[in-house]
């Protein structure tokens, strides 16, 4: 039998928030009900993903900023803001915002990279600077210091009736310590450590060049983020890390969902045999099954055993009730099965 991790800590959910191009409120709407469902359970966190120019959610904080004023427990986060889209200044601002709306219960999570497509929309996003823009790490560490209270400008004070503040407002003192990095490769681990973010790791990660020696089984090269990451972090063994597989418990499942979420898995597989694309992106398979079959499957894997939260991530194209059946299953089998308990 594979060694148990400690028992989990903190368990959370991950959504893609999708709609109906010609109904768009409903969609949104659902992704709230769901949010709300998630307190009800007892759920640590709910996060939600992003999706610009597509059928799901463009605006993870004017979502949650709504779901502030649904729920008054569960932790809100997003899986992640790509960077590349955002002022990280007017990013900072709406940040604070929703994190004092909510009683500082927001973990922002984000990434950098050029956008997706990036050749098509930068006559829309950028028209005048697409050249000049950086998208490295450099933009996360605007967002960190303007989100830690660190100076936008030079200039404070009084100027006729308006009281201008060097830094942006409204400041939420706790957020600076809330904000997660979403990587993939050990390069970007030792940079979340480096700068003292947490770290979202999810189901796919990068497989490094063969030459180097790097591990080729998915939980190993996952593990060595984890691992990289920590050693860099100041907390050392300490520091925050979530991990973000797709987890789709069948306990009370009708048998025409288990056959839907067994195709749904069965098609994916593919992607999981070998790296993909010239990043050489290796995505993890997903896991079906009943709760104690999930739950040795998971004590089996590598990644799994070195962390105390997780953000299980909901597949993208099911049903409401999919996603009803799937949480409160996650809730009242899977994650007691795995030592969890809901929070009051």
């Amino acid at each position: 039998m594979p060694v148990e991790s400690e028992p989990l800590r903190k368990l959370g959910f991950l959504t893609i928030g999708l709609f109906d191009g010609d109904d768009p409120r409903r969609g949104h709407e659902s992704t709230l009900e769901i949010i709300e469902l998630g307190e009800r359970l007892g759920f640590d966190s709910a996060w939600v993903r992003h999706r610009h120019l597509q059928y799901g959610i463009s605006s993870p904080v004017a979502v949650l900023a709504a779901a502030t004023q649904r729920t008054s427990r569960i932790e809100l986060g997003t899986a992640v803001i790509p960077l590349g889209w955002e002022n990280p200044l007017r990013l900072a601002e709406d940040l604070a915002t929703v994190d004092i709306l909510s009683g500082g219960r927001l973990n922002p999570g984000v990434s950098v990279g050029p956008p997706t497509h990036f050749e098509q929309v930068a006559p829309a996003l950028y028209p005048d600077t697409a050249e000049a823009e950086d998208f490295s790490h450099t933009r996360v560490r605007r967002l960190l210091d303007l989100v830690r209270g660190e100076p936008a400008t030079d200039f404070s004070g009084v100027k006729g009736i308006e009281v201008f503040s060097d830094r942006v407002q409204p400041h939420s003192p706790g957020l600076g310590g809330r904000l997660w990095y979403g990587g993939a490769s050990l390069r970007s681990a030792r940079w979340a450590g480096e700068n003292g973010m947490n770290f979202l790791t999810s189901s796919v990660v990068k497989a490094e060049d063969p030459a180097e020696g790097a591990a080729r089984d998915f939980a190993e090269i996952q593990l060595s983020h984890i691992r990289t990451f920590r050693a860099h972090h100041p907390d050392g063994g300490r520091a925050r890390v979530s991990q973000g597989l797709v987890v789709i418990p069948t306990d009370s499942a009708t048998a025409e969902q288990r056959a839907k979420y067994e195709a749904y898995a069965r098609a994916r597989l593919p992607r999981t045999t070998a790296p993909q694309g010239p990043a050489r992106m290796l995505f993890s398979p997903d896991l079906v099954g009943p709760s104690p079959e999930l739950a040795a499957r998971l004590h089996a894997h590598a990644a799994f055993r070195e962390v105390d939260e997780v953000a299980f991530a909901l597949p993208f194209t099911f049903d409401h009730a999919d996603y009803v059946q799937i949480l409160t299953d996650l809730a009242t089998h899977l994650g007691p099965t795995l030592g969890w308990r809901p929070a009051g």
